[in-house]
């Protein structure tokens, strides 16, 4: 794989290209920035950014300005790669907070292992419904420790609005949600993206997180799909890149409050 290629790629279909990522989502190119704006619930902030010394601070304000303007907290979703080379400390500088750093992983799907292997007693259950859905909140909540109401209603909006974008699935231990992990598509790209997946402390260890990439890895192959893309922790990194992900870069979530 060509890290330099398929990092152009993906900033161009995944970024630069981006599409609404649910129902009530859209996309908006303003200038040398690419916004995704969503409802209270969804995912609001700056994907691309083409931007040089001379007009970095004033873009950046403006960006404030708009999602100020409709009571959004966001997320500027800054690229190892982005320019300028301190685009860091200006967005510090005007107010928005770092999360952890991730890896920007990506995999070509048709290296990756696709046979589910699970431990005994364990079993993989697609996600169709809001029952579903409530399972996938509580390992969710259990697992990272945060609210999930608005993931809830993200994955209701998706599963109704555009179910052919995601494939969510639970690990079950009998009656017991012990993993969960979801697969998002983008019709018309190269990549499909590997996002929420946790196990509970109790069943680590155990290759259940292996059996969701895997079970994933093989859904994407059957609708076409080239590549894998996840932003990973550094608890996940090591396991992804055992299986075959390459880091191409890292990736900050800088986040700004109202």
């Amino acid at each position: 794989m060509d890290h330099d290629e398929v990092l152009t790629d993906f900033d161009r279909q995944m970024r630069r290209e981006a599409r609404p990522d649910g129902p009530g989502a859209r996309v908006e190119r303003v200038g040398a920035v690419v916004r995704h704006v969503a409802p209270a619930h969804g995912w609001n902030g700056v994907l691309w950014s083409g931007l040089d010394q001379a007009d970095v601070d004033a873009e950046i304000a403006e960006q404030v300005r708009y999602f100020t303007s409709i009571g959004r907290e966001f997320e500027w979703k800054l690229y190892s790669h982005d320019r300028p080379g301190d685009l860091a400390g200006r967005l510090r500088a005007a107010g928005f907070v770092p999360e952890p750093e991730e890896a920007l992983l990506v995999a070509r799907v048709d290296e990756l292992p696709t046979d589910v292997e699970l431990p005994p007693g364990v079993r993989l259950v697609p996600v169709t419904d809001q029952a579903g859905v409530d399972l996938v909140a509580a390992v969710h909540e259990r697992v990272f420790g945060s609210e999930a109401a608005r993931f809830r209603q993200q994955m209701l909006d998706q599963l109704a609005g555009q179910p052919d974008t995601v494939e969510i699935v639970l690990a079950m231990a009998g009656d017991e949600p012990v993993s969960a992990a979801r697969l998002e598509m983008i019709p018309g790209t190269a990549f499909a993206g590997l996002w929420g997946g946790g196990t509970l402390a109790s069943w680590r260890g155990r290759g259940i997180y292996r059996a969701l990439i895997a079970y994933r890895a093989r859904i994407a192959a059957e609708r076409g799909y080239r590549y894998l893309q996840v932003d990973a922790s550094d608890q996940s990194s090591p396991i992804l890149q055992r299986l075959g992900f390459a880091r191409l870069g890292t990736t900050t979530p800088y986040v700004y409050r109202p």
